[in-house]
């Protein structure tokens, strides 16, 4: 009997295929050899025959040149950290595409001579931010309160030492905290007051010469309840010591620009400088709703000091990051707003659509139903505020199937349900979700 290994296709006849051409040029040749190498394995294991080898290249190849996965965030989180922050809108990611190629991000076109790099992203950010008297960015919101304790805090004037509460020692995630963080580029730290609380008094005594700056640290991935005091802003603002005014830098975390009503208590860029801060950091994938990046807001002299460092250089954004956050400031409402100014009962509209999109033995097979939720902000933002929402109740052994479908969906869980809340998810998904339940549920209807 001949032996079947002996007609498996050549690899360049395969190669030659018209699919897997257009395939290399829209992904490149090293995927689509890996889809056919893998596909001739199988036809000399005797798993395919030779005439299926192409077919069985094309269908395995992926659908685009990264192995990241366009996620339907239905977990109620709108700033969701695992599923890269915040999504960016429409008008940012057109902007990064545009970005993509030869630009003028360091050039002045109308005398053709070196330019203010990002200056659109610039202005809109100090216009977003107009009681700041000058703007920068770096790559994200630790680097941004890296840059202002190297520079600030370096020593060379006798002034190393930065005033913190205990209580605002915050570990910012995946294990890195702000004090090893701040030392790791030659800060030294004194801490006021308890874990709890803390008292102008303490801050106070705690200034000296060697003092570089008092920080502020907006402790948003958690909440201290109970027996507590901080120390606002407008009040550290007027520490002094031997007639020198101390600056104050304050880290506002989530990188909200103004006050937002849906989060009353959530500290704002604007209002952190009104009340006398020198400095504001923030990051600019969470609340602001945009790309990664760090943001760095306040007295103008400070600004241009912190962007002349050499170590800014190190910390500098790409042209990507430069055009989306540039389209979030400028363009329509970003998806973590338009979520954060969703209704309940609209949302409960969607879900309801979203069940009767299902026919009835299904609806009745899975128990689904829709009921109120609580989603979150997410991302280290308003910690323990819950925002109302309503979500579409599943049996939970369906969580799996979800997560592994096209799109993956993710929900949450919740005493034995599966709950996928709408509150991060953008209408146009509400479709990808009653089709994806479908497949899961191993319905079989279109």
């Amino acid at each position: 009997m001949p032996d079947p290994r002996r007609a498996t296709p050549r690899t360049d006849h395969v190669l030659a295929d018209e699919r897997l051409q257009a395939a290399a040029t829209r992904l490149g040749p090293v995927l689509v050899k890996h889809a056919v190498t893998a596909a001739l394995e199988r036809c000399r294991a005797g798993e395919l025959g030779p005439a299926a080898v192409a077919d069985a290249a094309v269908a395995a190849l992926p659908a685009s040149a990264t192995t990241l996965r366009r996620v339907v965030n239905a977990t109620g989180v709108v700033v969701h950290t695992n599923l890269g922050r915040a999504p960016l809108s429409g008008a940012a990611v057109e902007a990064i595409r545009t970005a993509a190629g030869a630009t003028d991000v360091e050039l002045d076109l109308a005398t053709g001579q070196r330019g203010r790099r990002g200056r659109g992203a610039l202005e809109a950010l100090a216009a977003a931010v107009p009681d700041a008297g000058a703007v920068h960015v770096v790559n994200n919101g630790a680097a941004a309160l890296a840059l202002v304790t190297r520079v600030l805090a370096r020593g060379d004037d006798g002034r190393d030492t930065v005033v913190i509460a205990r209580g605002e020692l915050v570990e910012i995630g995946d294990g890195f905290r702000i004090p090893e963080l701040m030392e790791s580029v030659g800060a030294r730290l004194r801490e006021v007051g308890t874990t709890n609380r803390v008292h102008l008094a303490d801050y106070a005594s705690a200034v000296d010469d060697s003092t570089a700056f008092v920080l502020k640290v907006h402790p948003s991935n958690f909440a201290v309840t109970g027996f507590t005091s901080s120390v606002p802003a407008h009040e550290l603002a007027g520490l002094e010591h031997s007639g020198r005014r101390v600056p104050l830098v304050v880290d506002i975390g989530s990188g909200l620009l103004e006050q937002h009503p849906r989060l009353p208590d959530e500290p704002d860029a604007g209002r952190a400088l009104r009340e006398g801060a020198d400095l504001v950091t923030a990051s600019g994938d969470k609340l602001l709703g945009g790309p990664q990046a760090g943001l760095l807001l306040g007295e103008a002299g400070l600004v241009e000091r912190l962007r002349r460092d050499p170590f800014a250089r190190a910390l500098r954004v790409d042209k990507l990051t430069l055009a989306a956050l540039e389209a979030t400031l400028v363009g329509p409402v970003p998806p973590v707003r338009a979520a954060l100014g969703r209704s309940v009962d609209d949302l409960r509209t969607r879900a309801r659509a979203i069940v009767a999109a299902w026919p009835a033995d299904l609806v009745a097979a899975l128990g689904a139903e829709v009921v109120d939720s609580a989603g979150a902000v997410g991302g280290g933002g308003a910690p323990g505020v819950e925002l109302a929402s309503a979500a579409v109740s599943l049996p939970e052994h369906l969580a799996a199937p979800l997560r592994d479908g096209e799109p993956p969906v993710l929900g949450r869980t919740v005493r034995g349900r599966l709950l996928l809340d709408l509150l991060a998810v953008d209408p146009a998904e509400d479709d990808a979700i009653a089709d994806a339940v479908r497949r899961a549920a191993g319905a079989g209807r279109a």
